[in-house]
């Protein structure tokens, strides 16, 4: 799977100011929306939240990959952001979160689609060398270059 043709520059944030996963996961739905991908961030991030109790969805390695499956998304879509500190998100590896990849699905095509995007994520995000460039980008132009490039 292509992660660069779920993604745009308006989904990435280099250094997102929010206070808990909640705030951040708000934020970057409102982003997701903004860029076409959401088209109800409240029944989106409840979808997300929902998610969230059943687990924490971070990954280890200060990385979390939150995501919903939910009728308020148009089409599939994908967001990143570097957060400006790092947020307790619950752990596997009891690390506070300093990146997060949001990943947003319609209903419909919640079967395959999701675990091929979490597929390919986690794919990436097991070199520390993608996870050290994600950490150091400059741009968003960057970080979609990074995603694309990457194996």
């Amino acid at each position: 799977m292509d992660l660069s043709t779920l993604i745009k520059e308006e989904t990435i944030s280099l250094s997102l100011e929010a206070t808990d996963k909640q705030d951040v996961i708000t934020k970057m739905a409102s982003k997701m929306a903004k860029a076409g991908y959401i088209s109800d961030v409240n029944l989106y991030t409840e979808a997300v939240f929902t998610r969230e109790e059943k687990g924490s969805t971070g990954i280890g390695f200060q990385v979390a990959i939150p995501h919903g499956k939910s009728k308020g998304v148009s089409k599939p879509g994908l967001a990143f952001a570097r957060l400006a500190q790092p947020i307790d998100w619950e752990s596997l590896d009891g690390q506070p979160v300093s990146m997060v990849f949001l990943i947003a699905v319609p209903e419909e095509q919640a079967g395959n689609e999701h675990l091929q995007i979490l597929a390919a994520l986690s794919r990436k995000l097991i070199h520390e060398e993608f996870r050290n460039q994600l950490m150091s980008a400059k741009t968003a132009q960057e970080v979609l270059s990074l995603i694309k490039t990457a194996s």
